[in-house]
Parts: C-alpha cells; sequence; structure tokens
C-alpha cells in the first residue's frame, strides 16, 4: 500500500472514533433527556455499535471499499451529531416552557396620543387616575412604584371602575392612568375607539408565585388549557377566550376535551366573593383563579395548566403540516372569510384560526365556538402523536417558544413521552361542552356596566362532571 493509501486508512480510523464519540454522545443526551424507554435507547446503542464495527472494520481492508467506510462513516457522524443538537433543543423547549411558576401583572401607565409626556419623567406633574374597585394591591405596589422613581408623591383621582378611569382620561380629567394592562379588554368593549386614542408611558410587571400541586404524572389527571391573546409575554395576565379542561387518564389512554364558555356567569373564587362575573375574566388575575373557578364549577382538582397564545397556535398548525378537522356545519368564517364544508376540513393555521374564532355563524354561538376550538385541538393532538411530530420536530420547535407556558416540569412532560412511546396503542379523544342560556347582568370586573353573560345549565355541568369521574377512574 502505497504512503497516500496508509494516510487515508489512518484518517478513516480516526473518523471512525469520532463517530463513536459522537454516538456515545447522542446516547447520553438521551438517557440524560428520559425522554425515550430503555428498550429504546439499549437498541439505539446497538445499532450505533454495529455501524462503528461496519465502518471501523472497513479500514483494515486493502481495496478501495475502505473509501466507502469513510464516506458512510462521515455521514454517520453528521446524523448523530444533527441527533444531539434536536435533541438538545427539544430538551431546552421543554425547560422553557416548563416548570411555570408565577404569574406576572403588568401594570402600565397610559397617557392620550398626543399628550407632550415621552417618559414618565416629564408627567411628573400629572394628576393620574386609579381605580378603587378591584386589583388594589397592584394598584398600591404601582403607586409606590412612579413615587420611588419620580422622588415625589404623586396626585390621585380615584375611579369607581377601569373604565370610568379611561372616560375620564379622554375627557382631560386626568392626564394619566394607571391600571393593570390585563384590563385593556374590558376598557376596549366599554369605550369605543379607546385603545387608538391612548399610549403606553410607562410599565412595570409584578410577579406572583403560584402554588404547585404535587402529582404523579402515570396516573390521571386534568390539565386547565387557557387561550390567549396578548402581545407581550405569555406569563402575563389576561382575559382567557379559550377554557378547556383535558382529563388524561394515561393507564386507559383516553382523553376527555370539555370547554367551558368564556361568558360563563359565575363567581370568581377568592376574588369576587358572592357576586358573579364573566369566566374570561377570572384570567385578569391569573392562571390559578381561572384553575380554581373551573375546580369549583366542576368538583375536581386541576394540577396543571397550559397557556397558549391563540393567534401563535397557527405556527404550531402550519408546523404540523396542516391538520384534519371535524366541522358539525358548512359556514364561511367572519375573521378571513374561508368557506368551511361539513365533515373533515384539511385545515392549514390562518383557517384553523379562523374557524376557532367563530360564532356568529351558528344559532348556538358560544357553545359551538367552544366545540369547534374542541375540534381543532382534538386533531392537533392526533396528528401529535403521530410521525409527523418527528418530521416537523425542528418547526414545532420553533413554533411553541414564546406562545406556549405550561407548569409542567421538564422531567414531567418527558416522563409522560417515556410513557406514550412505551405503549404505542392508540390514544381515545372525547368532547363534552358546557350549555346555558345568554344573558345581560352587570359583573364584578367591570363595575355597573351592562354585559353579555352564559347563565350555566346546571345539568349540563353534572353530566360532564360524571364523564371526567368515570375517565379518571377506569383502570
Amino acid at each position: 500500500m502505497d504512503k497516500r493509501g496508509k494516510t487515508l486508512h489512518m484518517g478513516g480510523k480516526l473518523l471512525t472514533l469520532v463517530q463513536l464519540i459522537l454516538s456515545a454522545g447522542l446516547l447520553i443526551v438521551i438517557w440524560n433527556s428520559g425522554v425515550l424507554p430503555m428498550r429504546y435507547i439499549i437498541a439505539a446503542a446497538v445499532v450505533m455499535l454495529v455501524l462503528f464495527g461496519i465502518t471501523f472494520g472497513l479500514q483494515f481492508l486493502r481495496n478501495k471499499i475502505y473509501i466507502a467506510g469513510i464516506v458512510l462513516s462521515m455521514l454517520i457522524s453528521a446524523g448523530m451529531g444533527i441527533g444531539i443538537v434536536y435533541m438538545l433543543k427539544a430538551d431546552k423547549l421543554m425547560e422553557d416552557v416548563g416548570g411555570a411558576s408565577y404569574k406576572t401583572d403588568n401594570m402600565i401607565v397610559v397617557v392620550k396620543k398626543e399628550s407632550p409626556a415621552s417618559n414618565l419623567l416629564d408627567a411628573k406633574g400629572y394628576r393620574f387616575g386609579m381605580q378603587k374597585s378591584v386589583d388594589q394591591e397592584n394598584n398600591r405596589l404601582m403607586k409606590e412604584d412612579i413615587e420611588k422613581a419620580l422622588g415625589q408623591e404623586i396626585k390621585i383621582e380615584e375611579y369607581a371602575t377601569p373604565s370610568d378611569e379611561a372616560e375620564a382620561l379622554l375627557k382631560g380629567r386626568i392626564e394619566a392612568a394607571i391600571y393593570n394592562e390585563a384590563f385593556a379588554g374590558i376598557i376596549d368593549d366599554a369605550v369605543e375607539g379607546y385603545s387608538d386614542q391612548v399610549r403606553i408611558l410607562y410599565q412595570y410587571g409584578i410577579n406572583t408565585e403560584i402554588e404547585q400541586k404535587e402529582t404523579n404524572i402515570q396516573k390521571p389527571f386534568n390539565v386547565y388549557i387557557s387561550g390567549i391573546d396578548v402581545d407581550g409575554p405569555i406569563t402575563t395576565n389576561s382575559r382567557s377566550d379559550v377554557n378547556i379542561i383535558m382529563t388524561v387518564n394515561p393507564n386507559t389512554r383516553k382523553i376527555l376535551l370539555t370547554t367551558t364558555p368564556r361568558d360563563y356567569y359565575v363567581p370568581i373564587l377568592g376574588v369576587s366573593g358572592e357576586q358573579k362575573d364573566k369566566l374570561t375574566h377570572a384570567g385578569i388575575y391569573g392562571v390559578d383563579v381561572s384553575m380554581k373557578t373551573l375546580e369549583s364549577i366542576y368538583k375536581i382538582d386541576i394540577s396543571y395548566y397550559a397557556r397558549v397564545n391563540f393567534t401563535s397556535l397557527i405556527h404550531i398548525v402550519d408546523a404540523l403540516g396542516g391538520v384534519d378537522v371535524n366541522s358539525e356545519y358548512a359556514f364561511t368564517t367572519t375573521h378571513g372569510s374561508y368557506e368551511i364544508k361539513k365533515g373533515i376540513n384539511h385545515m392549514d393555521g390562518a383557517i384553523a384560526l379562523g374557524f376557532s374564532r367563530e360564532r356568529y355563524s351558528f344559532e348556538a354561538g358560544d357553545n359551538q365556538r367552544g366545540k369547534n376550538q374542541e375540534a381543532v385541538l382534538t386533531a392537533i393532538l392526533n396528528k401529535a402523536m403521530s410521525p409527523a411530530i418527528l418530521t416537523n420536530a425542528n418547526q414545532i420547535i420553533a413554533s411553541v417558544g414564546d406562545s406556549v407556558e405550561t407548569n409542567m416540569t421538564q422531567e414531567e412532560m418527558a416522563k409522560f413521552i417515556n410513557l406514550q412511546l412505551s405503549d404505542s396503542s392508540a390514544w381515545s379523544i372525547e368532547s363534552a361542552a358546557a350549555t346555558g342560556t345568554g344573558d345581560n347582568q352587570t359583573c364584578f370586573s367591570s363595575g355597573d356596566e351592562i354585559l353579555y353573560v352564559m347563565n350555566p345549565n346546571e345539568q349540563s355541568i353534572q353530566e360532564i362532571s360524571k364523564k371526567m369521574a368515570q375517565v379518571a377512574e377506569e383502570k
């Protein structure tokens, strides 16, 4: 063998050693993630050793077939490197999305758009408005922060509700308004064109720890899925327009999706006392308050929550290559003017969002919208449990990082995925929807203003509670 051939042989042997190191690295990353069952790890290790044996053995052959071994080793090494990157990305995603332990109240100072103030210091002599009906502790902390920043006490005018405060700002009775940004939706509903006439001058985030519950992921559990529509961080408190409880039984591989209308007229547990409010307003006070309110409605324990920026959900659907959604009706969506046929519709993200938001096309209104949201979620779950979750893993990871948060820890998510892979049998997904009748009433969070609400149908609640118990109790 000439000198050049010997050099190639030596280089090939070194390359196969790199292949072995990368293979071992991938196995370590997979092991540490806890995602794959042990039998899969053992099988992968055996395959990697066989591939190493082949590529390393080829380097001892005298004919030029050893060059094929070098090329094969390069391809395998590249694959192992890509595998390590993907696993680390997935691990980082679960770390970023999971383990949420606090909620954020984004307190803001708002001025009219034409105000000369460009920062908080410019508002030193302004009269500030503050509502006194709810959220008093956050108002107090915000006032202290502003006074610390300005180095002086501020002039405060108090108003009964956030809407009264907003109107006072527009009419010039105050120069700046202080309130929790979570109330912006209520204000926009009450004061026409309000958001177009004002701008945020200053903001201050107040983080509050959320109590965590101990749960065994191998036993039945409930997950609260809250669909919000906010521009800021996903942790920011906001009205919850989608309220779905996912009852999961890992033993029987059954899932029950229960939707509760956003306008359900109920007491907000720990906030409104005996006074009733819309369920969507519970999100203003934190995801934990929404969970406790739903727990009181259905007499259940909810261990986990997942908050989803519902608008950003379109990216997840697109990353999955679209989803097949069953529609009970044929209609044209208000948002996007998409034609939906009765039966199965293949939807991209934009169509799925328009379908999920629609309520004006149905006699049942918000009740049917809740069912449609369940249909989209069912389609996503079915697609996510198929091989598509692997073929589109990179796009999915890039899509959900900023639009999803959950209090399920990284370890719990890994354990659940491990259980899913350990048993390849299909999941059975059922749906249920709470119903009610429309009404017009005052709400705790909006003062004396009359709003559309939905009085709960107690029979539907009792039936759903019974169904949740049946799914959870089956072995």
